[in-house]
């Protein structure tokens, strides 16, 4: 058995080399910016397809009805109107 003895310095310098060189091999995941009416009502944490459609009426998220029956909403909307909702603790 072979024991490597490494200064601290050195030590977090290796690690944060291996950390960026894994960064760099892993693919980033993917996120469709359109989603389902069930992703968006989990992500806005609701259970009512009534409250997902009233945010939708009234231009609180955006959306796109490609066709008659099928409305995906914008993730990114979605996100911007939980950080715009959201309160600031004191």
């Amino acid at each position: 058995m072979e024991v490597i003895c490494l200064e601290d310095k050195a030590f977090y310098a290796l690690v944060e080399e291996v950390v960026d060189r894994i960064k760099e091999q892993s693919p980033t995941p993917h996120l469709d910016r359109w989603i389902s009416g069930d992703e968006a009502m989990q992500m806005l944490r609701i259970t009512s397809k009534t409250t997902l459609s009233v945010l939708r009426n009234n231009g609180k998220i955006r959306y796109s009805q490609p066709q008659r029956k099928i409305i995906l909403y914008d993730r990114l909307s979605i996100e911007e109107y939980l950080e715009k909702n959201a309160k600031d603790t004191f």
